[in-house]
């Protein structure tokens, strides 16, 4: 028998069912704290990855994360919020998942088990060797992802992987590995909580990081920002209120007529 993997380590809690609501909370908590200390660990391995992604892109490259269950779900929320957040394309950065859309909300049984899948997903984006592709799988033994990284990184992709387990295969088939050895999940396996967490905190900071090296973000405010409900059309007023010593009301028309904060900080530079 294999031996057991860390994603796959009995919990270091028992009886779980016998805690009160506040210990389980607390233990819960407890666990949780100890995931930034172990993604920070990993920052040398995302720095790699981030200063190889950011020349792609400015090529034209796109980013892709794919993965199956949790892992693709975060893979897709952090692609989602690229474009509101720093009004770039839908198609810059692009979350894909075993199974198809379908499986965002509900599971696909047996979609992660396909290692030629993955690929042949990817194909559908008309992927080029500019692009970038990063595998998502916390216990790194999932042959959708690694299927599609070992492909990818054949047909000359930019590849790399987030994993909470050490030398995985997945890792194996990737440039820039990013392993965060998070430990044992409060409930024995239910990699969604802490290892789920870990990866939450690399996409970000891989995302944010490249998008504010294509030039994305002024000072710390997100000029680029797409202004799709109030709450940012608010924000976008108040940068300007700030930047600009404008009322409310002239801002808001300086931004109605620019469409963006960017826009409407190049024609008035103040």
């Amino acid at each position: 028998m294999a031996k057991k993997s860390l994603t796959e380590s009995d919990s270091n809690y028992d009886h779980l069912e016998k805690m009160t609501v506040g210990d389980l909370l607390n233990n819960i908590n407890r666990e949780d704290q100890t995931v930034a200390t172990v993604v920070e660990k990993s920052i040398p391995q995302i720095e790699k990855l981030v200063l190889e992604i950011v020349p792609r892109m400015r090529e034209g490259g796109r980013l892709f994360y794919i993965g199956a269950g949790t892992s693709g779900r975060l893979g897709i929320v952090d692609a989602s919020e690229c474009p509101p957040t720093f009004g770039v394309s839908h198609g810059l950065v692009v979350g894909v998942i075993a199974g198809g859309d379908g499986a965002i909300r509900k599971a696909v049984e047996f979609a992660e088990d396909d290692s030629a899948q993955g690929w042949k997903d990817l194909e559908s984006f008309d992927i080029k060797p500019v692009d970038t592709v990063i595998g998502i799988a916390a216990s790194g033994r999932t042959p959708y992802a690694i299927g599609a990284v070992k492909s990818a990184r054949e047909n000359g992709c930019l590849t790399g992987c987030i994993t909470c387990n050490s030398d995985t295969e997945l890792a194996s088939v990737s440039e820039h590995p990013i392993e965060a050895l998070v430990g044992p999940e409060f409930v024995t396996g239910s990699t969604r909580m802490k290892a789920g967490t870990a990866q939450k905190l690399i996409l970000n900071m891989i995302s944010t990081s490249v998008m504010i090296q294509l030039g994305h973000v002024s000072g710390n405010k997100m000029v680029d920002m797409q202004l799709s409900n109030e709450k940012l059309v608010e924000r976008g007023i108040q940068m300007l209120m700030e930047k600009l010593g404008l009322t409310a009301q002239d801002a808001g028309t300086l931004l109605k007529k620019h469409g963006s904060v960017r826009a409407a900080l190049q024609a008035h530079p103040g």
